[in-house]
């Protein structure tokens, strides 16, 4: 599959459109094209990667700083070739501390044949995990300058992160949101939200879509519950990747640990998985 401008200013248009119509829809994170070409063939509708998917698929840790620009745009590429649907890349910080560096790496993931990327406002430095509320508002301002100067709609999400580094602070966290929505960011995100009761003032505190991630913890809540609270897009971060991991582990658990292949009974026939391709 090719990434023509044709095919990505359509993706572009599509994923923009996704966003604006009523309700909410699933954007699922593959790790690498063989996922994404799973995911577009069970009738998604867009797709995102997942950092943490790609660290581990590499055999890495996650949120360490072991992943580089060029292996996340690597897989960016692989991810948007492999499928016909718009990707939108976990960009994780922009790998940039500088304005410029920011809209150098938004170009960058542009060039890869994405549509849309996020920006944290988390540091990477885990003795001041999170940007000043200042310096995180022009990260995002600037992504979104860079962003418009595609030929082509390209969404920045912007990430606060504070649940995610030990400080769950609401108010704080839609005073972030408020301002990078400001800065002009398309959709916001605050991962590590769980209560129902806290995405919804969320919602109703900020203008722009919402993305909310599920399968951390909130198992409980539905597609059509955070559609009515108003969240106009549901990701899933690592979750779909710890499942496959999870699968392997414990088929690997029970040969070491009882010489058994029991699992082979519950897995997808070859015939399936490789028809799926």
């Amino acid at each position: 599959m090719e990434n023509s401008s044709a095919s990505q200013l359509a993706k572009a248009q599509l994923f923009k459109s996704l966003h604006e119509r009523p309700g909410c829809f699933v954007i699922p994170n593959a790790w690498n094209g063989g996922t994404a070409k799973l995911l577009t063939a069970m009738g998604f509708e867009a797709i995102a990667t997942t950092s943490a998917g790609l660290a581990f698929s590499l055999g890495r840790r996650d949120g360490a700083g072991d992943i580089t620009l060029e292996e996340n745009l690597a897989n960016a590429r692989e991810i948007a070739l492999a499928s016909s649907l718009p990707v939108s890349c976990d960009f994780e910080n922009g790998y940039s501390n500088s304005a410029d560096g920011i809209a150098q790496s938004i170009a960058l993931a542009a060039r890869a044949g994405v549509v849309g990327a996020s920006i944290e406002d988390a540091t990477g430095n885990a003795e001041n995990p999170i940007y000043e509320l200042k310096q995180a508002t022009e990260r995002v301002r600037v992504a979104v300058e860079a962003a418009g100067k595609l030929p082509f709609p390209f969404l920045i999400t912007a990430r606060a992160e504070n649940f995610l580094h030990g400080r769950p602070d609401l108010k704080d966290t839609i005073r972030r949101l408020q301002h990078f929505q400001e800065a002009g960011a398309q959709v916001l995100f605050a991962p590590g939200l769980r209560q129902k009761q806290d995405i919804a003032l969320v919602v109703k505190e900020v203008n722009r879509p919402l993305n909310v991630i599920m399968g951390f913890g909130n198992a409980s809540l539905t597609v059509n519950e955070l559609s009515d609270i108003g969240v106009r897009r549901i990701s899933v971060g690592s979750a779909l990747s710890r499942a496959a991991f999870g699968a392997f582990i414990h088929a690997a658990k029970e040969i070491k640990a009882n010489g058994t292949f029991t699992f082979a009974e519950n897995t997808i026939s070859y015939q399936e998985l490789n028809g799926m391709f």
